[in-house]
């Protein structure tokens, strides 16, 4: 028997199947890495409608046929192989199946039915494996996915290109998802293999059959019954994903050493990483602009509040002519050497911030500058695009106040950056890159709307637009020429910063305000010392006072004692007993009362807003795959602060001395080994 697995699932009433049915095989068709890491997506190369009977020809794509699903944004995209070159592939294909007969081997559901018309839709796919850090890369697999709606079967025939450039089927890996209406609301999603007993597995585009039988099938239960549409695009929708897995693998090998002599504070992985994603998402965008505008020499750019500069690094390295400006230098920029060009300054948006000769403008994670880079863009030449990666919600004169309740904020949010995009005269498009962050949309401005001769018009409606956003109660001005303070009503309009005074003739908005020179600590972590302890020690006693004590026994020894565990509070619970000039100073710090008690991990655990007493017998031990470097210190830390709870607690510490990772005592205090080595540094 070729059953691999089945599920059953609830319709629920809401009408999903098989609509949803066909919607979940297609996430499986075009974004197969979404249930298999070890693929990095596919390409679609052909698609079709294909004749059942003796016909060879492939018809033009009929889009409604493999249903709505999140894959949608690839649907009816003009395939590379086209109709001719499908049908061609078609005939090959069925004469391979039982005898000639284009019959598929049982167990699997045939094709057609009474009374049914004489066609099925075939998709030619590629999969495209990961790179491996170990051996030779693995090569893309070509599969032919042949859907049939009478029987609600897709049936995915593995190829291989002899060598006189023709496909056979390699049929020990035909496989076939099925969807059957039971009964009333309950049908069943199947996968069947037409010869599990001779199945091969590469561990890469083809699993072991339990993989398909437990992993991709629970999958496909799940995304058919699923009522939640994208609220964005298909990750890498507008370039192809064949290259991107190239070029992306060839740079991650060639700037991995960047992990290791990170110097900044931040997640050397996560920003190297995400850095090289966003520079191979650039270079295929950018070569296909090149190829479509017949041009030979590469583009330039400036990347605005470039930050750790490693994206202008990467660039400037792949022969892209460019430079990153960003109002604070980095440790890391003296490492890039002098190819690489960074510059210090503060960008105030006006008429001397413009870049005539740049033909490309870069907004990664810019902040406040983010809505301002289409309208610098707009106002640089006709011929400049942009391209910005919104994080942190800033409008042209601060904080993003939200609008629309019914969208989340961060939808909201970049509606608004691409409506920037609009007024300012671009065709904007929305892409998802593959990168390590939840703000993974990007926007892009290639072509313009309106012709060179126009620009004074789309000038003026850009004014507008900014004008009618600004929340001062200004009188209507022209903000091209400057800024004039009689016309602020008095304690209404921020004062200009010392930057933009210098260029007030020049600006294009009063009280614009760039991100600080040197950047503030508010974390709590710069707080006194006195004012943390005296916070812990007035919370601590709050949550081990409060009714009803949840005590728990202790042994040490022969003795059991009891240990009070205290009880658990919300956040709001414990704002509420603290002081006003406490409450007001922990305001000012980013995240506030919570950040200040997870910072003292000692003492306090937080947990979906709640706030316990952290009992340390309850603590996991490090994992054995911790990183060696964390594991150095951790045993360099050792009992190098004393322990809260043998001061403090009423009971003591909950563990012995022996097992306590703090001192307990000053006899048991050591020096940090970290502050020893910065001495000898």
């Amino acid at each position: 028997m070729g059953l691999v697995g089945t599920a059953t699932v609830r319709d629920g009433g809401a009408a999903a199947l098989p609509h949803g049915f066909w919607g979940a095989v297609r996430v499986w068709l075009e974004k197969p890495h979404v249930a298999n890491r070890r693929l990095c997506g596919a390409a679609i190369e052909a698609e079709g409608t294909v004749p059942l009977g003796e016909g060879g020809e492939a018809f033009p794509p009929l889009v409604a046929g493999w249903g709505g699903g999140s894959g949608a944004g690839q649907q009816g995209r003009a395939a590379p192989g086209g109709p001719a070159e499908l049908g061609r592939l078609w005939r090959e294909v069925r004469g391979q199946l039982s005898a000639g007969h284009g019959q598929l081997p049982p167990p699997l559901t045939p094709w057609g039915g009474p009374g049914r018309r004489c066609e099925l839709r075939a998709a030619l796919r590629t999969l495209l494996p990961r790179g491996r850090p170990l051996g030779p890369p693995a090569l893309p697999t070509k599969e032919l996915a042949v859907q049939d709606v009478y029987n609600g079967t897709v049936t995915f025939l593995p190829l291989e290109e002899n060598s006189e450039g023709k496909y056979q089927i390699k049929k020990c890996n035909i496989y076939q998802i099925q969807l059957t209406h039971i009964k009333d609301e309950e049908w069943s999603v199947s996968i069947v293999a037409a010869f599990p007993e001779d199945w091969f597995s590469d561990g890469i585009a083809y699993p072991k059959l339990a993989w398909l039988g437990n992993e991709l099938l629970s999958k496909l239960a799940k995304w058919s019954v699923e009522q939640k549409p994208s609220e964005f695009k298909s990750t890498l929708s507008l370039i192809s994903i064949a290259k991107y897995s190239k070029v992306y693998q060839n740079l991650k090998e060639k700037y991995k050493e960047m992990v290791k002599v990170w110097p900044e504070v931040t997640d050397p992985e996560k920003f190297v990483y995400e850095d090289v994603a966003i520079a191979t998402y650039l270079l295929i965008l950018w070569e296909e602009e090149r190829n479509e505008k017949g041009l030979t020499k590469k583009q330039s750019f400036v990347d605005l509040g470039c930050g750790n500069g490693l994206l202008v690094h990467i660039l400037n390295n792949e022969g892209h002519p460019g430079r990153g400006i960003d109002v604070r230098r980095r440790k890391i920029w003296d490492m890039y050497g002098p190819e690489t060009h960074l510059e210090e300054s503060t960008i105030i948006p006006g008429d001397s911030h413009l870049f005539p000769d740049t033909d490309w403008l870069i907004g990664n994670h810019s902040d406040e500058l983010t809505p301002w880079i289409p309208v610098i863009a707009a106002r640089s030449s006709y011929s400049c695009c942009y391209f910005v990666l919104p994080c942190c919600f800033f409008d042209f004169h601060g904080k993003y106040s939200r609008r629309q309740s019914k969208k989340t904020q961060y939808r909201e949010y970049l509606d608004f950056v691409a409506q920037v995009g609009f007024v300012c005269g671009f065709h904007v498009e929305e892409d998802c890159l593959r990168i390590p962050s939840t703000k993974r949309v990007c926007l892009i401005g290639k072509n313009r709307t309106y012709s060179p001769t126009e620009c004074a018009l789309i000038d003026e409606q850009i004014t507008q637009f900014i004008d009618n956003r600004q929340t001062c109660a200004v009188v209507t001005c022209d903000r091209r020429v400057g800024f004039n303070r009689k016309d602020c009503t008095d304690g209404v309009c921020k004062e200009l910063s010392e930057n933009a005074t210098e260029t007030a003739g020049t600006t294009w908005i009063p009280g614009f305000q760039p991100r600080e020179k040197v950047e503030q600590i508010r974390n709590c972590a710069s707080l006194p010392r006195d004012f943390v302890d005296d916070v812990v020690l007035n919370v601590a006693n709050l949550l081990l006072n409060a009714a009803p004590q949840k005590s728990c026994s202790i042994m040490h020894g022969e003795n059991t004692n009891t240990w009070n565990q205290g009880e658990s509070l919300s956040l709001k619970e414990v704002a509420e007993h603290l002081n006003k000039e406490t409450l007001k100073r922990l305001k000012s710090e980013y995240g506030g009362l919570q950040t200040l008690l997870k910072n003292s991990h000692q003492v306090f655990e937080v947990l979906n807003g709640r706030v316990h007493i952290r009992d340390w017998r309850k603590e996991k031990p490090s994992r054995k795959t911790k990183p060696e470097v964390k594991r150095c210190l951790s045993a360099e830390a050792f009992k190098t602060r004393l322990c809260w709870f043998f001061i403090h607690h009423p009971d003591g510490c909950s563990l012995p001395s022996q097992s306590c990772p703090y001192a307990h005592g000053t006899e048991e205090l050591r020096q940090s080994q970290i502050i020893k080595k910065k001495k000898n540094l």
